[in-house]
Order: C-alpha cells, then sequence, then structure tokens
C-alpha cells in the first residue's frame, strides 16, 4: 500500500512512512485508500489471539512486511505485557465495559504501539534500503515518552531523545522518564508545555539546516510520536479486539453498532478509532473526553480551530495540549483528502493559531464524533461515585473519558435516541501512574509522596502494583537538565556527539 501526505506531492510506502516519520511538506502519512475489512474476515478473526488479530490489521496497511513475521515480532512484543492479553475488555455493568490498555510494561495505552515500532522501524529500513543510524525526536505530554525510551533503549543503530515539559507531567512519569536505563537515550525537561515541546520537535523536521546537520553525524531523523503511521497504526488494532471481544462473549451479536469514549489529547488515539471505523467496523459514535484544556470540544461545536486560549495543568496532564496534530489526519480526510486546503489550515494554525471549517465537513466530522469536556471536579467526582459503585479505580484520564461517557448516554437519552449500544471506555493508564489525584478522588486524602499514594491506593483498591512503578522509588535521576525551546536543537547535536 501507498501513503501520501495530507500536504500533498508525497507518495511513498508504509515502510518509508514509518522511517521518514512525518512528510517532507511537514504534512502527515496517510493510506492512498482504506484497506476494507470484510464481515467475514472480523468473525475469522475471533479464534485469533491479540497478535494474531493485530498482525492482521496491521498487515492491511503494511503489506510490504511479512505477515508471518510480523505476527511473530508483535507476539515478543505483547510478551513484555503483565497477564495473557495485553488489551483485555472488563465488563463493569450491562452495556458498559472497559478496555485496559494499561498493562505494558510503562503501564499506558502508549505500550501498545511503542513496544511495536523498534521492530517496524528497523524492519523498514531493511526494506528502504537505509544504511544511516537513526535518531528518533520525541516530544511527550508524559507518557509517550517513557513507552518510547522503554522500546528504544539500547537498539543497535537508534538514538532517542525525549523531551517533556519541566512542570507539566506527574511526578511518576518524570520518574520513569528521568531514571530511564540504556546508553542511547537523552532526556530533557522542557520550559513550557506540550504544545512547546511539540512544536521545537516539528521545526527540526522541516528544517533543511537541522537535517543537513544531523545528516553530518550520520543519522536521519524519525518519530516516536503518532504523526508516525507507525506509531498509529498498531493502536488500530485494539478497537477491533474490543469489537471480537464483545461478539466472542456473546454481548453483541456481529454487525452491531459500538460506541467508544477515548480520553483525548493529540488525537492518536481516537483517530485511530476513526481508521478502525473506515475499514469496516461497526462502529456507532467516538466520544473525544477533553479535560479543562477543551480545544477539541470546542471546535467540534463551532467548525473554528482555536488554540490561542489559557493553558489549564491538570491532574490528566497527558491530556494537556492545545495543538491536537492528529486532527489534521481527521479534516484532510472530511475536506475530500483536499491536500492544498489542508496545507492552507495548517499554515494559518501556524501563523494566527486558527483555523476555520465548512459546514458540511463539521457535519461529517459529528456523524462520526461527539465531543464533551468535563472540570477537575466533575472528574473527581465521577472516579468517587465509580468506584463507590463498581469498586473499579481508575486513573485520572479515563476518569475524564467515563465522565463524558456519561455526558454522552445523557445527550442520547435527551433526543429520544431509542437504539441501545454497548459503551467501551478506554482506560488509557494504570491508577498508580497518578497515585496522589487518584487516591484523592477516592479518599479525600492528600498525600505528598507518590509511593505513599502507590501504597494506600493498594490497601484500599487490592489492586496489583506494577512491578516497574515500585522499583522507581531507588532508581537514581539520570537526566536533570531544563531547557528552553530554541535551545533544544543544540542539545540534539550535543547528545549525537
Amino acid at each position: 500500500m501507498e501513503f501520501i501526505s495530507t500536504r500533498g506531492g508525497e507518495r511513498v510506502t508504509g515502510a518509508q512512512a514509518i522511517v521518514q516519520g512525518i512528510a517532507k511538506d511537514g504534512g502527515l502519512f496517510v493510506p492512498a485508500s482504506f484497506p476494507a475489512v470484510t464481515r467475514a474476515e472480523l468473525e475469522g478473526m475471533l479464534g485469533m489471539d491479540y497478535p494474531e488479530r493485530a498482525a492482521f490489521v496491521l498487515h492491511k496497511y503494511l503489506d510490504e512486511y511479512d505477515e508471518a513475521e510480523l505476527t511473530e515480532a508483535l507476539r515478543a512484543a505483547y510478551a513484555q505485557f503483565e497477564g495473557d492479553d495485553p488489551a483485555p475488555l472488563v465488563r463493569v455493568e450491562n452495556g458498559m465495559y472497559m478496555l485496559e490498555l494499561f498493562h505494558g510494561p510503562t503501564c499506558a495505552f502508549k505500550d501498545m504501539a511503542l513496544t511495536v515500532l523498534p521492530y517496524l522501524l528497523k524492519k523498514g529500513c531493511e526494506l528502504t534500503g537505509v544504511k544511516e543510524q537513526i535518531l528518533i525526536l520525541t516530544a511527550t505530554s508524559g507518557d509517550t515518552g517513557k513507552a518510547a525510551l522503554e522500546g528504544f533503549k539500547d537498539a543497535p543503530g537508534i538514538k532517542i531523545a525525549v523531551f517533556y515539559p519541566e512542570d507539566g507531567v506527574s511526578k511518576m512519569q518524570k520518574l520513569q522518564m528521568c531514571t530511564q536505563d540504556g546508553e542511547n537515550v537523552d532526556v530533557v525537561g522542557v520550559r513550557g508545555n506540550f504544545d512547546d515541546c511539540q512544536t521545537a520537535v516539528k521545526r527540526m523536521f522541516r528544517s533543511e539546516e537541522c537535517n543537513r546537520a544531523i545528516a553530518e553525524k550520520g543519522y536521519r531523523l524519525s518519530s516516536a510520536n503518532s504523526i508516525n503511521f507507525g506509531r498509529l497504526a498498531p493502536q488500530i488494532a485494539y478497537y477491533f479486539s474490543a469489537y471480537l471481544d464483545l461478539v466472542s462473549s456473546e454481548q453483541i451479536k456481529p454487525g452491531d453498532e459500538v460506541d467508544f469514549a477515548v480520553p483525548t489529547g493529540n488525537f492518536g488515539n481516537i483517530l485511530a478509532g476513526y481508521y478502525a471505523k473506515r475499514m469496516g467496523l461497526p462502529v456507532g459514535k467516538l466520544v473525544c473526553a477533553s479535560n479543562k484544556n477543551n480545544v477539541l470540544t470546542d471546535f467540534m461545536a463551532s467548525g473554528v480551530y482555536d488554540c490561542k486560549r489559557p493553558f489549564f495543568k491538570t491532574m490528566s496532564p497527558s491530556m494537556d495540549i492545545l495543538i491536537s496534530s492528529n486532527l489534521e489526519r481527521l479534516i484532510f480526510e472530511v475536506s475530500g483528502r483536499n491536500a492544498q486546503l489542508t496545507a492552507e489550515r495548517m499554515q494559518s494554525l501556524r501563523k494566527t493559531g486558527r483555523y476555520d471549517m465548512r459546514p458540511e465537513e463539521m457535519m461529517a466530522i459529528r456523524e462520526t464524533f461527539f465531543a464533551g469536556c468535563t472540570s477537575e471536579d466533575d472528574t473527581v467526582e465521577c472516579m468517587y461515585e465509580f468506584f463507590s459503585e463498581y469498586g473499579y479505580p481508575m486513573d485520572t484520564h479515563t476518569g475524564v473519558a467515563m465522565h463524558v461517557a456519561q455526558k454522552y448516554e445523557k445527550y442520547r437519552e435527551d433526543n429520544h435516541e431509542k437504539d441501545v449500544r454497548p459503551m467501551v471506555v478506554v482506560s488509557t493508564a494504570s491508577p498508580y501512574k497518578f497515585p496522589q489525584d487518584v487516591l484523592y478522588a477516592l479518599t479525600g486524602n492528600d498525600v505528598k509522596d507518590s509511593f505513599k499514594g502507590i501504597k494506600r491506593i493498594n490497601l484500599l483498591t487490592a489492586m496489583k502494583v506494577p512491578e516497574s512503578l515500585k522499583a522507581l522509588r531507588y532508581k537514581p535521576m539520570r537526566f536533570k537538565g531544563v531547557l528552553s525551546p530554541d535551545k533544544l536543537f543544540d542539545e540534539v547535536l550535543k547528545f549525537l556527539g
């Protein structure tokens, strides 16, 4: 299958898209057409385990990769997860389910893709004849950074630099990154928010001067952010798997529609659900859940994307984002794949902080998406009430998704929508990654020490504490540097030596 840029001109293979990360014109790579999964193929996937399902979905896009080898690579990646199923679907009550995506090495959903990306990148280099070493630049709002570092640590021929907002991640997220093992890794705090980190990374990708200087050191750039299709593609698979689990457990019949509520920041996770729908998965609504940084909620209500607004630090820091990069892929689709118009809108966003959509485009978006946001207090109340009623603890990001899912159900009732569809809430992180905020939500108690918070949550819930988080308490801080965004390229060159 070929891939094209959302801003036009470039056409590459899947392997080239993964190795390159981002198009030369600054656009994002998208499939030249969406591959279909037929009803018969979907039913054939029922008997597969998760790695087989994921390989089947990925191979639809990455057809130059050998499917048997892809399956084994996925099996090896997901062997790092706790339990037999890397993406278990948990029934909470009739019609309500949690898709748990936090059982990987770093306890967040980014592991679903970033344990696989090293194989996709290495194989992509082989398929495309790339001989240079790879430098991966990654901006993170907390979870991508650790998952990428863990996935690529000590990988031959690869170096990875991660930039995170110094005051914009949780204490546990910061500990995970700044204690990272590996001789090929670099971690830098940035004075600013995630958007500042992401903008700096994109600027380096676009700059001929930066690319030339990196090439002189024998490297070429790639990305582990969801702007890289290799990061996005494995996420499509868990929407299929959740649906198949509902069918196999006789909660639904084949062909029944299912809604998904997704905590959303950079728009990659929910976009994977949209891609699954475009492939033929019977998805009803994709519920786009935002925290106080509600730029996406306002966009879907008004048709105007405007990032010139106050930025809030919240208890769900991985969603503290005002420039949602993957939205570019969606607006490219609803514009009729108009690359010129997409490029103009992205230029307007960069220059003025906003762009406008046409009414018919917003109508197309609203057919698939429902958007809502929630306050900090409402998120806390939702987490508390849900635990009180069902004994199910959730992290702060999942709490945002659950509250907006409840808003959507109320919206459906108010609009007298009678068809009943199951709701799958995508649970993106372990509660233990945000122990202080989770403990406060469940008990009203504050603790200053993250590890005391973990201990008290464990006593309250009996939920197993991940070994990787327990081990952080005794690991030394390796990375303590903090820089302004304009100094990051100097740091990159220093890192390359």
